[in-house]
């Protein structure tokens, strides 16, 4: 069987495990990958495009573009470079199409992906965050089948396969990250080395941040109302330390449906690589009597206020997640440099939200791709200039 693939962002954290999940599974003798798409480690994505026999493999560095030809000389592989580049190799014709890239710079492949259908495996939740109505009217209008490769929405997925009924919650779980037990005064000292150590998961250090600050959380509340159609009071988040319950699901009579699974994001990708099918896959079966207790905890609002925030972004609605979003990507390459606090991250996400509400009343369904980037553009370059005169 050769089924056509191709991975969005392959050189990251989900797109790593996913080229080794194809592997796995029987690589290029089993599957035709038309194309996989990375940025600047050029070494690995040229390995990746050799081992699975790749059509096309490219760089988002367009200053890249000659030393990824040159590492891919003599295999036959076609070889691009740029924003566009990735966009042409989006709409490439395939099968299933995994779009891993991180943040905003995965939005117009992965609308690419979608517009020409097939099955898209969604693991960047900006796409959602920010142009959600546009991410459903483009999947409508292709007749793609949209699938959430997140563990916390794959898993709400799969709980409603046995039939949607009368939804009163959704509940995502979450580790807590590094800073769980951590007061305010000691979280606002974290080093980005002390936020990208996550206790339960490998990921890279904008995610990890991400974790540690539960803006990964928030960003995941924004993506299950896109996603499930459900109203932001209807929507909480449970600290679950042990990130074995990776999503519950409350229904109108009070059970509550949960998925379980080893704390690996091979699970969650290969239910969205074999949908609607389930096929064996490489991860660590549960021992729940080795494990012997799991915990539950309600998050702490004072310490992570990235939650509030992401239900004041959806009661907003309309482009106020590109807001959200773009603000909170700024406020975080900031920490990373370290030319911002990690509580101050909170802090100017929120400046953003209350300067730029007019956003709140324009839908990128009906302005398409170049208003979710004006108000990405506009939060980025407001919280770009407060950064500055604070540490001016």
């Amino acid at each position: 069987m050769h089924r056509s693939v191709s991975i969005l962002g392959a050189t990251g954290s989900i797109g790593c495990q996913t080229v080794k999940l194809l592997e796995a599974q029987g690589g290029a003798e089993r599957y035709a990958v038309r194309a996989v798409t990375g940025n600047g480690n050029i070494a690995l994505l040229a390995q990746m495009a050799r081992s699975l026999r790749a059509g096309i493999a490219v760089t988002a560095d367009p200053a890249r573009g000659a030393e990824l030809r040159d590492a891919l000389a003599g295999s036959g592989i076609e070889s691009a470079a740029g924003p566009e580049a990735l966009v042409e190799a989006a709409a490439r014709p395939a099968d299933w199409t995994m779009s891993a890239i991180v943040g905003v710079a995965g939005l117009a492949p992965t609308l690419a992906a979608a517009a020409r259908g097939g099955t898209l495996a969604l693991a960047n939740k900006e796409s959602l965050v920010c142009a959600g109505a546009l991410l459903h009217a483009t999947v409508a209008a292709s007749g793609a089948v949209l699938i959430p490769a997140d563990s916390e929405h794959s898993a709400i997925f799969q709980v409603l396969e046995g039939g949607r009924g009368d939804i009163s919650r959704l509940i995502l779980t979450a580790s807590g990250g590094p800073f769980r037990d951590w007061d305010r005064a000691r979280m606002a000292r974290a080093t980005p080395a002390q936020a990208v150590a996550h206790p339960n998961w490998e990921m890279g250090r904008k995610i990890s941040v991400d974790s540690a600050s539960m803006f990964n959380k928030a960003l995941e509340m924004i993506e299950a109302h896109e996603l499930f159609t459900i109203s932001p009071e209807c929507i909480d988040v449970l600290v679950h330390r042990q990130s074995i319950v990776h999503s519950l699901v409350e229904f109108a009579d009070g059970a509550q449906l949960a998925q379980l699974g080893a704390p690996d994001m091979v699970g969650p990708i290969g239910y969205a690589l074999n949908w609607p099918e389930r096929a064996p896959l490489p991860v660590p079966r549960l021992d729940l009597a080795a494990i012997g207790a799991l915990t539950f905890e309600a998050p702490d609002p004072e310490r992570f206020p990235a939650l509030r925030l992401a239900r004041e972004a959806m009661k907003a609605g309309g482009l106020t997640g590109a807001v959200f979003n773009g603000a909170k990507e700024t406020a975080l390459e900031a920490f990373l440099e370290g030319e911002c606090g990690f509580l101050d991250m909170a802090d100017h996400v929120e400046h953003a939200l209350e300067r730029l509400g007019a956003w709140g009343a324009r839908d990128c369904a009906t302005e398409g791709l170049e208003a979710v980037h004006a108000a990405d553009a506009e939060a980025r370059a407001l919280t770009a200039e407060r950064i500055r005169r604070r540490v001016a």
